[in-house]
């Protein structure tokens, strides 16, 4: 009995967000979050653009409200907007971007609109992207594109919880194109980034002193040496030239005699 409460609860949920998801087109809607309170349902609705879902002086909430009240069984809903923080992070925002410009120009600029927002999200700082668009583009046959740039993980750990995906379909006339987003944001943290820590840093930059030290102090010795060794050929060549002149006088001797 438990359990069936709690899938009845997370269906409600569901239909709530996808209720709010279809009011709400054009706004740049994000997701939202259902909170139980001893007041009431809070319902906090994260979007890029807030001030369309606000309306004028708060009409189109306290629409919602109404409707939320009637429609689900809500006894005190308290609608809340916040807006995102990162938007060209958001794959949902970046997928209703999609589905709005292919339903304004159609599906003959289906290019351009995949390497427009693949540069907007890849300017803003993000690791990778990834847009998939499947249907009836642009012939009669159902073909897929894919519009990929940057780094992506496909697998493992990191690719079911650091890459942000989600999934689309925007209604054109030719019939339902699906739109997938897959976007790496930089904050991710991969398993094989190495980041020193600052005391392993000073270590390092003080090991690096010291061999600099020693280098120095070999080069000076290295110096000395070599103005020794000059010295010492200096000091013989006189020698060597009165060696040569003794020589020559015992042997101017020896022919006089």
């Amino acid at each position: 009995m438990i359990e069936r409460k709690f899938i009845a609860s997370n269906i409600k949920e569901f239909m709530v967000q996808e209720f709010i998801a279809n009011s709400v087109k054009g706004a740049e809607y994000s997701h939202i979050k259902l909170q139980r309170t001893p007041l009431g349902e809070k319902i906090v609705i994260y979007s890029a653009r807030p001030g369309l879902i606000v309306g004028r002086k708060g009409q189109n909430i306290k629409q919602l409200t109404k409707v939320l009240k009637k429609k689900y069984g809500l006894e005190n809903p308290q609608v809340e907007i916040s807006e995102v923080d990162h938007p060209y992070f958001d794959t949902e925002i970046m997928s209703e971007k999609i589905v709005n410009y292919l339903e304004k120009y159609g599906t003959s600029k289906f290019k351009g609109i995949g390497h427009k927002i693949m540069t907007e999200v890849m300017n803003a700082g993000a690791m990778g992207i990834e847009i998939l668009i499947s249907g009836k583009i642009p012939s009669s046959r159902a073909k897929r594109w894919r519009f990929y740039q940057g780094y992506l993980k496909k697998c493992g750990d990191i690719a079911l919880v650091g890459v942000n995906s989600s999934i689309t379909t925007a209604k054109l006339k030719t019939g339902t194109i699906g739109i997938q987003v897959k976007i790496m944001p930089p904050d991710t943290v991969l398993p094989d980034r190495i980041e020193l820590i600052e005391e392993k840093q000073e270590v390092i930059e003080e090991v690096k002193e010291g061999s600099q030290e020693n280098d120095q102090k070999k080069s000076e010795s290295s110096d000395k040496e070599e103005k020794k060794e000059s010295k010492e050929k200096a000091d013989a060549k006189p020698k060597k030239k009165k060696a040569v002149k003794k020589k020559k006088a015992a042997a101017d001797t020896k022919k006089k005699e």
